[in-house]
């Protein structure tokens, strides 16, 4: 790739998108697209619904977050819907902050960072692209050129809502240097860039005693003052703050409850009226989204202060809790991995899965709900089929509690868990255990955990350690079946054969004699008992079997041995059962003979293959489950 060349492509790229023209040139230009005066929100907005919204089962995801943002599906769709989607219908919502709420490492920022980046893309798009006044400090909309008397004719004319007037700079330029003639005043294509400071503005909290309000506002320009003559000359003032260089796109405070009471106050009426007073100025139009984040604990301090209220009741709260799914936690922990350096060294499959169970578990909150334990809700809400319970129950638990997901184990700590465990020397690859000592090592550091959340923690990682424990013994187990599903499948059908003809009163036909025989009651109850089904309980069993049978092919659906949750862990344990012998030999054996040998060379080459092991965590999972069999 030549470098220089990409760069100077890059650059003649943007400049193709540059445009510059008359206020009457841009009036041409909405006609034939009256969405380029749109607001602040409806750009927003429409970036997001830009890279498409999917719809199933009557909820909402957005494309526009899902690369980034794990787990957090419910959150986002509220934020969108509510907020930015409302907002840009020029509902009230417009007029309100945005306060995104939630613990520390919980996504606020990245949510914040992510729609500042989309709005820079959009922008150098057709559909996103933003005019402005050239030469305007605050690159305004051109149309607030239109005097007032004038403009309800001209927004029927030209089917848009014309909001805001003109800065003190743009009303000087435009009497200085245009004598009046709007038509004339240059209009050009800006794109919105933090770094730049158009459309983007940041405001951080520092030390109240040092920072100064000219930081939201911009100041008066000393040096100016002996040749203009007055602090009310807009050309003595630097319109450079941020809610002036924000304007038209994002504005982001930082901690905003940390801020001092009187940078909040400039937010009153910009959230309101949509201006904001700086220096010796009437009030300044600003079309921004304000978007602000915060913790709970200075959440709750602010709401009591009764002095807020008045900035309290131009907020929408949105909850930003933690992710409450395993499969999304585990790949949070596979991205913030994957932008470090070292991708060199191997992770076990199990291990990041191993550290969700962990940091899920101390995010939840027990149930009211008859026989449902923890693990049995962190199972319902990663989307897997817990027995005895439906969609219903899980729609209830989710309801259960406004503030689940609000505590608990953060990503940022687990990370640094993991992170301890992958900087050892001479480290090839890490596994479950690996990362599950870590992070029982790193309790004790942890500075906001009590001694009983401590205890509360360690049976979290011993219950982790379980699942990892049962999901290694069927893994090396299915290692040694080479051909699993298959085996699976003829224990599957033999069973179906056989209770089929047990609950219609029949007989089954022997598949070498053709003989007709009774069902095989042995063969049914030593997969049956696998799983506790008693003797008084085995016809129910069954029929409920047939039953499901019969669901399945009405819909048009196929019925295997991984339809039913229990009869395939039936059927799996059954398998296991026959093979636990051999395995525990196998895997144990310290001075294994040719065969056998032969047998841990082949389970191993299936690990790497068909699982994602590589030959180091191979060996450890086959010791391991040895060692674990053995017991």
């Amino acid at each position: 790739m030549d470098i220089f060349k990409r760069i100077s492509e890059h650059r003649t790229e943007k400049d193709s998108l540059s445009w510059t023209g008359t206020f009457a040139e841009y009036i041409e230009l909405l006609r034939t697209n009256p969405g380029l005066a749109r607001t602040a929100h409806s750009r927003v907005y429409d970036m997001i619904a830009s890279q498409g919204i999917n719809d199933q089962s009557g909820h909402k995801s957005y494309s526009f977050f899902n690369q980034e943002i794990f787990g957090l599906d419910r959150a986002i769709e509220k934020l969108v819907e509510e907020y930015f989607h409302s907002a840009a219908r020029r509902l009230d919502v417009r007029k309100r902050i945005l306060l995104l709420m939630g613990p520390v490492s919980g996504g606020k920022s990245t949510i914040v960072t992510m729609l500042k980046r989309g709005l820079e893309q959009f922008a150098k798009t057709d559909l996103g692209a933003v005019y402005a006044i050239k030469g305007c400090p605050m690159h305004e909309e051109p149309l607030h050129l239109i005097p007032l008397e004038l403009r309800p004719e001209i927004e029927r004319e030209l089917g848009v809502k014309i909001e805001g007037s003109l800065c003190p700079s743009c009303q000087m330029r435009l009497k200085t240097e245009y004598n009046g003639c709007i038509e004339d005043v240059l209009v050009e294509r800006v794109f919105i860039s933090e770094e730049g400071r158009v459309g983007i503005g940041t405001f951080s909290p520092s030390d109240p005693k040092s920072q100064d309000i000219a930081d939201l506002t911009g100041s008066i320009d000393f040096s100016t003052i002996t040749e203009f003559g007055s602090e009310s000359d807009p050309r003595a003032y630097r319109f450079d703050g941020e809610l002036n260089k924000a304007n038209r796109g994002i504005m982001e405070f930082q901690e905003m409850l940390k801020c001092d009471e009187k940078f909040l106050w400039n937010l009153l009426s910009l959230t309101q009226e949509g201006n904001f007073k700086a220096g010796r100025f009437a009030l300044i139009s600003a079309d921004e989204l304000i978007i602000a984040h915060t913790n709970e604990t200075e959440y709750k301090s602010f709401i009591s202060n009764k002095k807020n209220e008045a900035l309290q009741s131009r907020m929408i709260v949105m909850p930003i809790p933690y992710n409450l799914r395993v499969t999304d936690e585990e790949k949070i922990y596979a991205k913030l991995i994957s932008q470090s350096d070292m991708s060199h060294i191997h992770i076990a499959p199990h291990a990041l899965r191993d550290a969700a169970i962990f940091s899920i578990l101390t995010r939840l909150k027990e149930t009211k709900k008859q026989g449902m334990d923890l693990v049995k809700k962190m199972r319902m809400y990663d989307g897997e089929i817990v027995e005895g319970y439906k969609e219903a129950d899980l729609k209830e638990m989710q309801n259960e509690f406004q503030e689940e997901g609000m505590s608990g184990i953060d990503p940022r700590y687990v990370i640094n868990r993991i992170s301890s465990a992958l900087i050892r020397q001479d480290l090839q690859c890490i596994n479950a255990l690996d990362v599950l000592r870590a992070l029982k090592d790193g309790l004790d550091q942890h500075p906001s955990i009590t001694k009983d959340e401590r205890e509360r923690y360690l049976n979290f990682i011993s219950v982790a350690r379980k699942e990892y424990d049962d999901i290694a013994k069927k893994e090396v187990q299915k290692a040694f079946v080479y051909s699993f599903e298959e085996s699976a499948r003829t224990i599957f059908d033999n069973y179906l054969d056989n209770i089929e003809a047990y609950c219609n009163w029949g007989k089954i036909k022997d598949p070498l004699t053709g003989e007709e025989m009774d069902p095989d009651e042995r063969l049914m109850r030593s997969i049956e008992e696998q799983i506790g089904i008693s003797e008084n309980a085995k016809k129910a069993f069954r029929e409920e079997i047939l039953i499901r049978i019969s669901s399945y092919s009405r819909k048009g659906r196929k019925f295997d041995y991984s339809s039913h949750e229990r009869l395939r862990e039936a059927i799996e344990k059954k398998l296991f059962a026959d093979l636990k012998d051999i395995v525990k030999i196998t895997t144990s054996s310290k001075t294994p003979d040719e065969k056998q040998l032969k047998k841990i060379n082949d389970v191993t080459k299936q690990l790497i293959d068909e699982h994602g092991y590589c030959p180091v965590c191979a060996n450890e999972l086959l010791r391991y489950v040895g060692s674990l069999l053995n017991r």
